[in-house]
């Protein structure tokens, strides 16, 4: 069965750092652009960042410069490190590609 699985989530103070990764089990992610989205409590899904099948790289406003988007194409993963981390990041965050979405892993920033 084809999956995405998210990993490297946790709780973090204000400032610190997280590297997420989003491996896919089944299928490769070359020739695709990966997605990473976050949810918070009560809040609707947003785009976080994403990265072409060639590395061209996009962020939400909030995000960029703190944020990198990279991916491994034949460890058939994609990261995305997290620096200076506030608040309002924490959220549960996804990793997509094409028609699949991962479980999720759930970053909190708090002091």
């Amino acid at each position: 069965q084809v999956q995405l699985v998210e990993s490297g989530g946790g709780s973090v103070q204000p400032g610190g750092s997280l590297r997420l990764s989003c491996a896919a089990s089944g299928r490769t992610f070359s020739g695709y652009p990966v997605y990473w989205f976050r949810q918070a409590p009560g809040e609707v899904r947003e785009f976080v960042a994403s990265i072409t099948s060639n590395g061209n790289t996009y962020y939400m406003g909030s995000v960029k410069d703190r944020f990198t988007i990279s991916r491994d194409d034949v460890k058939g993963t994609v990261f995305l490190q997290m620096n200076s981390l506030r608040p309002e990041d924490t959220a549960v965050y996804y990793c997509a590609v094409a028609d699949l979405v991962g479980q999720g892993t759930q970053v909190t920033v708090s002091s």
